[in-house]
C-alpha cells in the first residue's frame, strides 16, 4: 500500500511539473529580458540620474508636475475611453452578424457557395492587421492631406474649395480613432467569433422553445457566456491601443496636433533627452495602470469558470 501511494504521488508530481518544464525556456527568457530589467527600472525610479543616490518620490512628483505628461496622459485616457468601448461594440456586432449569416447559409445545400461569403468577409476584415503601418499611413495621407482624395470629394460635393490638413486640425483625434478602429476591428471580431462558436446551440434551442426572442437570447445567453472572451478581448485591445503611436508618428510626426499627443510621444522625447528619472518613474506608473485591469479581468475569468463548474455539478446532480 505504501509503495502504491508513493507511485501515485510521483505520478501526480510528474503531471504537475511537466507543464512547467515545457514553459521553463520561455519563462527564463521573460525573466532575463523583461523581469530583471523591469526590477532595475523600478529601482532607478527612486534614484537620481546617475543611480547613486536615493531621492524617494521626487521623480514621481516631477512626472506628475510635468505639463507635457498631463497633456499626454489626458489624451491617452480620452483615446482609451473612446476607442475601447467603440471597438468592443463594433467588433462584437460584426461577429454576431457574421455568425448569424454563417448559421443561415449553413442551413442551405453544400453547393450554395462559401457559406454566404463568410470566409471572404473574415479574411477581408483581418487584412488590415497584415498591412505594414508605413504602407497604411501612406494610404491615409493620400486620403487626408490638403490635396488628398477626401478634400477633392468634399470640394466636388459642396462646390467650395477644401484644403484641410486633417492630421493637423481639430479633426486629428477622430482621424486617429478611425485608423485604430479600421485596423483592429477585424482582429477582435475573429476573437468574438471564436467565443460565439463555443456557446452550445442547445441553449439557444431551449430558449426558442420557451419563446425567447433575439434580444432575450443576446441578453441572457450570449453576453453571459462571453464573459471570458470579453476579458481577453478587452485586455488585448488595451495593449494594442498603445501601438497606435506608430500610426500617429508616421501620420503627424514627433510633434502632432495637441489632441493626439500621447504617452509614447512623451517617452520618445524623454528618451532623446536621456531623462532617465522621468522615464523610469512614468514606466512604473504605466505598468501599475495596466496591471489593474489585467488582474481584474483574471479575477472575473476565474469567477466565471467557478460558476460554470458549479452549474455543471448541479446539472449532474439533477440527472442523478
Amino acid at each position: 500500500m505504501a509503495s502504491s501511494g508513493r507511485r501515485v504521488s510521483a505520478s501526480r508530481l510528474r503531471r504537475a511539473l511537466t507543464p512547467w518544464l515545457f514553459l521553463a525556456p520561455s519563462l527564463g527568457g521573460v525573466a532575463v529580458f523583461m523581469g530583471f530589467p523591469f526590477l532595475d527600472v523600478l529601482s532607478r525610479s527612486f534614484r537620481d540620474a546617475m543611480g547613486t543616490r536615493l531621492v524617494g518620490l521626487d521623480n514621481y512628483k516631477a512626472v506628475l508636475d510635468n505639463s507635457a505628461f498631463r497633456l499626454a496622459a489626458g489624451n491617452t485616457v480620452r483615446f482609451l475611453a473612446v476607442c475601447i468601448p467603440l471597438l468592443l461594440v463594433l467588433s462584437l456586432s460584426l461577429a454576431l452578424l457574421l455568425t448569424k449569416r454563417a448559421e443561415i447559409y449553413g442551413k442551405l445545400p453544400a453547393d450554395s457557395g462559401d457559406r454566404g461569403g463568410c470566409r471572404l468577409i473574415r479574411t477581408t476584415m483581418v487584412l488590415p492587421m497584415a498591412v505594414p503601418a508605413a504602407s497604411m499611413v501612406l494610404i491615409w495621407k493620400i486620403l487626408l492631406c490638403p490635396e488628398g482624395v477626401l478634400n477633392q470629394a468634399l470640394t466636388a460635393a459642396t462646390g467650395e474649395p477644401w484644403e484641410t490638413d486633417w492630421a493637423f486640425s481639430p479633426w486629428a483625434f477622430p482621424v486617429l480613432v478611425v485608423t485604430y478602429l479600421w485596423k483592429h476591428t477585424g482582429y477582435d471580431m475573429i476573437l468574438w467569433v471564436a467565443g460565439l462558436q463555443g456557446i452550445s446551440g442547445d441553449l439557444y434551442e431551449a430558449a426558442r422553445i420557451d419563446g425567447a426572442g433575439a434580444w432575450q437570447e443576446l441578453r441572457y445567453i450570449t453576453l453571459p457566456q462571453l464573459g471570458g472572451t470579453f476579458c481577453l478581448v478587452g485586455i488585448l485591445s488595451l495593449v494594442n491601443s498603445f501601438r497606435v503611436y506608430r500610426e500617429a508618428y508616421l501620420l503627424a510626426g514627433s510633434y502632432p496636433d495637441s489632441s493626439i499627443y500621447l504617452i509614447p510621444h512623451l517617452f520618445a522625447h524623454w528618451f532623446l533627452n536621456l531623462d532617465v528619472q522621468k522615464m523610469t518613474a512614468a514606466a512604473v506608473m504605466m505598468t501599475g495602470v495596466f496591471l489593474a485591469p489585467a488582474l481584474a479581468g483574471r479575477i472575473v475569468q476565474r469567477k466565471i469558470g467557478r460558476e460554470k463548474i458549479g452549474r455543471k455539478k448541479v446539472r449532474g446532480g439533477e440527472r442523478m
